[in-house]
């Protein structure tokens, strides 16, 4: 278990997901080439701040309908709102649509969205779809593959197990930060030292910012701008 609080979470929804990938390059050099999703996601709120949480993992398919056997009908997601309720918060929901074409049928909707942040969830990550734009629960964040109007013979098929979601490897519990931009996993030993690295990189970057927006800017200002911003420390 780490010493992490709510508070060490929340602190990090006040910078964008860009940011923070800039700050894991600095606490977390070997995972600057993985570790974030890579295909585009639909936001449906840009508006809202960026979320943290630890992750709620599941899989899902709509394509077919479910097997007796194997399929979570609507009597048979108990189980399943029981992981999301329990446990760490904040949590983001983070589903996998398996099918052959991801985004058939849409879990994600004026319902679910109601639900999930009913039992504690910030919002979810996913490559499948969601619809109900306009009456999803307000605050909520959804970040989905597509937008499509049916939610077909969605079901989940299981959860608590590791998926990946474009690109991006996920497992229960792991830190995930997400925006309009998409969405990163945050190492757990990174999470106190980034508002830290935020700060270098904000001073090193505002000097270059400043500068470009100058006048006379040129290639000579620029060189004796990056001089000066390889002595912050």
């Amino acid at each position: 278990m780490s010493d992490l609080t709510r508070a060490d979470l929340e602190i990090l929804s006040q910078w964008d997901t860009p940011t923070i990938c800039n700050a894991l390059e600095f606490t977390n050099p070997e995972r600057r080439g993985y570790g974030f999703t890579i295909e585009p996601l639909v936001c449906l709120d840009p508006s809202l701040k960026p979320m943290v949480g630890y992750a709620r993992t599941a899989r899902l398919r709509a394509a077919t309908a479910p097997s007796s056997a194997s399929g979570k009908g609507s009597g048979e997601r108990v189980p399943y709102y029981e992981y999301v309720a329990f446990g760490d918060e904040p949590k983001i929901v983070v589903i996998e649509d398996v099918d052959p074409k991801p985004g058939i049928g849409a879990f994600w909707g004026e319902v679910h969205t109601a639900v999930h942040k009913g039992l504690g969830a910030l919002g979810v990550v996913t490559n499948g779809s969601f619809r109900d734009v306009t009456d999803s629960a307000p605050g909520f964040q959804v970040l989905g593959g597509l937008v499509g109007p049916s939610h077909a013979h969605v079901h989940i098929i299981d959860f608590n197990i590791p998926i990946t979601v474009q690109g991006m490897s996920v497992e229960h519990g792991d830190i995930i930060h997400a925006d309009q931009h998409g969405a990163v996993i945050v190492p757990v030993d990174a999470v106190k030292k980034i508002p830290d690295v935020i700060d270098l990189i904000t001073r090193k970057e505002g000097k270059i910012l400043d500068a470009a927006r100058r006048p006379d800017f040129s290639i000579d200002v620029l060189k004796q701008v990056l001089n000066e911003v390889a002595d912050i420390h």
